[in-house]
């Protein structure tokens, strides 16, 4: 019989927060699995979250590190020398990264003493950042069991997290939502034996609507952080041919970031309106009603200068989901959910005229485009439930090193 799972406390760098609601599915799913989670935000979020408190970081009590340290020096010598040799000897990609590494330190500097005592079984870092960073000191200073959150960021930008090694290796189990961020730790030697893909997911699945007919204008949704990485100008260019040559289609992109004074100067230069509109940052409802609204979502990501890359982007299986066509460019995470001409299709960047032939057989093809829909469905019924994953997730937490036991 399998023992009760009672407190994991769950570490985030933000919580809850708009762009990450793959997260909250994951938190509801693991409660109904009958676990107790205990909430942490280290920078922003806090409140409460499905009746659950999340405990904000109050970073004012990163002054009372000036008596920890020297404290800590004294009673863990082996852990504050390991950390001094790491901030001396690394050279992390970026500032934001520091940073990142610095915050997830000065919690766990702060709370490991509230830690003890709270007495939590198990600690789950959602990514390999600065949730990673406070779980590892956590399980130096106390012996907790972590496992941690692996995802493209962590593994990509700038070369990756450079504390990332120590961080897996401690760790009981790895857990990544894609086949392509669990290949890349496991060439670069990281938690071999210990890596578990294990997707993300939808509560539950919508109504998958009918198809639109007709399809002209063609309507057409991209929902994403304005980063480099989304390939956003290259998708404005492609918006500037099929005006030129005449295709009806209007098109919709969710998300801000700091792209978007450029891709609005674009837009304006185009002279794209009204067929192009950028609506910002928007709640999840306002997601899910523009897929109820769309036909086909593309999804145009490249690889960033520093590296950074998506994964799986969550909002590729919900438009599955919802009976939208997605098009894709050939990278790899995508290619985990759509296969060319069976969940999706898949049209490299640079092919402008590919990009128009997919759009236009999208919007004149009803047999294709039905097809298409069939398997994206079938696709995600298979692959993206929340709750069945949740489930994978605790297991994979009972069955850690060590065997089964109770993490009262």
């Amino acid at each position: 019989m399998r023992p009760e799972v009672r407190t994991v406390a769950y570490l985030f760098t933000t919580f809850p927060k708009t762009s990450e609601t793959f997260l909250q599915r994951e938190v509801r799913a693991v409660r109904r699995q009958g676990v107790q989670v205990r909430l942490f935000s280290f920078w922003g979020g806090g409140g409460s979250f499905d009746g659950v408190p999340v405990a904000s970081f109050n970073k004012w009590r990163l002054a009372t590190l000036l008596w920890i340290i020297p404290w800590a020096a004294l009673r863990y010598p082996r852990v504050f020398w390991t950390l001094v040799r790491g901030v001396l000897t690394r050279r992390p990609g970026s500032l934001l990264s520091l940073l990142e590494n610095l915050l997830g330190a000065g919690f766990a500097g702060v709370h490991y003493a509230e830690f003890r005592r709270a007495g939590y079984g198990w600690l789950h870092a959602v990514w390999g950042g600065a949730p990673a960073t406070a779980a590892w000191i956590l399980h130096r200073l106390n012996g907790h069991p972590y496992s941690v959150g692996v995802h493209a960021y962590d593994l990509y930008e700038h070369g990756g997290d450079p504390w990332l090694a120590e961080k897996v290796a401690a760790a009981q189990c790895v857990h990544t939502s894609t086949e392509m961020a669990a290949a890349t730790l496991r060439e670069r030697g990281l938690g071999t034996g210990k890596v578990h893909v294990i997707r993300r997911g939808l509560d539950r699945l919508p109504a998958c609507r009918a198809l639109r007919t007709p399809r002209r204008p063609l309507r057409i949704v991209c929902v994403a952080r304005l980063v480099e990485k989304k390939g956003l100008p290259a998708q404005m260019a492609l918006y500037r041919l099929l005006r030129e040559h005449g295709f009806p289609f209007e098109a919709r992109i969710l998300g801000d970031g700091p792209l978007r004074d450029g891709l609005r100067e674009q837009v304006e230069r185009s002279a794209l309106q009204p067929q192009v509109r950028l609506l910002g940052q928007v709640a999840h409802e306002e997601v899910w009603s523009a897929l109820e609204w769309a036909d086909v979502l593309v999804h145009t990501g490249i690889v960033a200068a520093s590296g950074d890359r998506d994964g799986l982007p969550n909002v590729i299986p919900e438009a599955m989901s919802a009976g939208v066509v997605v098009i894709t460019t050939p990278q790899p995470g995508p290619l985990e959910a759509i296969v060319d001409g069976k969940t999706g299709l898949v049209v490299a960047l640079s092919d402008v005229d590919g990009w128009e032939a997919a759009l236009r057989q999208i919007a004149d093809d009803d047999e294709l485009a039905e097809r298409l829909r069939s398997g994206a469905r079938v696709w995600v019924e298979q692959h993206f439930s929340a709750q069945r994953n949740a489930a994978s997730l605790v297991e994979l937490v009972l069955k850690r090193k060590g065997g089964d036991r109770d993490l009262s």
